[in-house]
């Protein structure tokens, strides 16, 4: 017996968000980003039918994830966004990106070693105010284009809140942007590429899409405005991951009976619990308690009590005489005409629905692609 989640992810619907995120950027190059196992939804399987979509450029956090998709027979240009290893650049033949001189020179050094030319991007911070050049940014550029060994192909950025209403930073780091963008030309430096746009930005921005856009959550079929509707923004978006269980006992209990730890549930009737095979072990976190509902023949039913390591109880006494054990559960996705969103559920927790994505795709005990 298996014990906990299975997520099965539907490659279809992100190809289908691609084509959408295609229509939107028109001219730029698209760089799908595909760091932290795809956003838990399998980086390999993920990435080659990217690939097989012909998209410009894949986006990985650190080298080592862009060696496994190497080692997986992936050959499109991989952008490594985060703490490059020298050894794993030239290795692997990756794009890495460049965020102080010191990690400019010692990429440098090791590309002379070996007697290669590295493609580099240069980051730069607009504002975001965690990575990338600050200050004297074209001096800085400047000096690294003069290392032996490395060409500068892109310069990037990236926004702290595009996906706010209120888009006056997120404008003010594009001017910024621009800015750099026409001095570095004075300067007599010529970038292929200059890129910012994240998922948020694409949609919502599109002064911010330059040479190249940086879709991550829209291609797994979410939105990144967490209280709005993909459908009031005109982007029928499919959620590409479904989060599924089974029901694996059934229990009739009398009125005034308390559910799990806590007792932070009562019954006020006569009820029919059912325990389904899904605990905060597996990503369904605690937050749920008594806040969230999953799906059962069709049908929402809530949890009651607080989640459990392993378990969960939710109360099926509205649909009692149509469920059995070992029902299927959908914890996240569509069963009938029933659906339960990445962004709900992140509503309910208090978070956000990438730390949906992530945690249940890392906790699920098995991973299914529909093709």
């Amino acid at each position: 017996m298996y014990r906990g989640s299975l997520a099965e992810i539907d490659l279809t619907a992100i190809s289908y968000n691609l084509k959408i995120i295609k229509g939107m950027s028109k001219s730029s190059a698209i760089m799908a980003v595909v760091k932290a196992d795809a956003y838990g939804h399998g980086s390999v399987n993920v990435a080659k039918r990217l690939v097989q979509d012909k998209v410009d450029f894949l986006s990985v956090a650190f080298s080592e994830e862009a060696k496994e998709l190497r080692q997986a027979g992936i050959d499109s240009p991989i952008i490594v966004l985060f703490d490059p290893d020298p050894v794993d650049i030239i290795t692997y033949n990756l794009i890495p990106v460049i965020i102080d001189k010191k990690s400019a020179i010692s990429l440098s050094k090791e590309a002379e070693k070996k007697n290669k030319q590295i493609n580099v991007h240069i980051k730069v911070d607009t504002g975001m105010g965690r990575l990338g050049l600050i200050g004297d940014e074209i001096q800085s550029i400047i000096e690294i284009a003069s290392l032996k060994g490395i060409k500068i192909n892109g310069i990037m950025s990236h926004f702290s809140d595009s996906d706010s209403k209120d888009t006056s930073f997120a404008l003010t780091q594009i001017r910024r942007f621009n800015e750099l963008k026409t001095e570095l030309s004075k300067a007599g430096l010529n970038i292929d590429i200059f890129h910012m746009a994240n998922s948020a930005a694409i949609m919502s921005l599109p002064e911010s899409h330059f040479d190249a856009v940086r879709p991550g959550l829209i291609l797994y079929g979410v939105s990144p405005f967490e209280n709005e509707s993909t459908k009031n923004l005109d982007l029928p978006l499919l959620q590409a991951m479904s989060l599924k269980t089974r029901l694996v006992s059934l229990r009739k209990v009398p009125n005034n009976s308390s559910i799990s730890y806590g007792k932070t549930f009562i019954t006020k009737r006569e009820s029919l619990i059912g325990v389904i095979a899904i605990g905060y072990a597996d990503g369904f976190c605690r937050m749920f308690s008594n806040n969230a509902h999953v799906l059962i023949k069709g049908y929402r039913v809530p949890v009651v009590g607080r989640v459990c390591m392993d378990l969960t109880m939710v109360d099926l006494t509205d649909i009692k005489n149509i469920v059995t054990e070992q029902d299927e559960v959908v914890i996240m996705g569509r069963q009938g005409n029933e659906f339960i969103s990445a962004c709900e559920l992140a509503h309910k927790a208090g978070t956000i629905s990438y730390e949906i994505l992530t945690s249940f795709g890392k906790m699920a005990t098995r991973k299914v692609y529909k093709d």
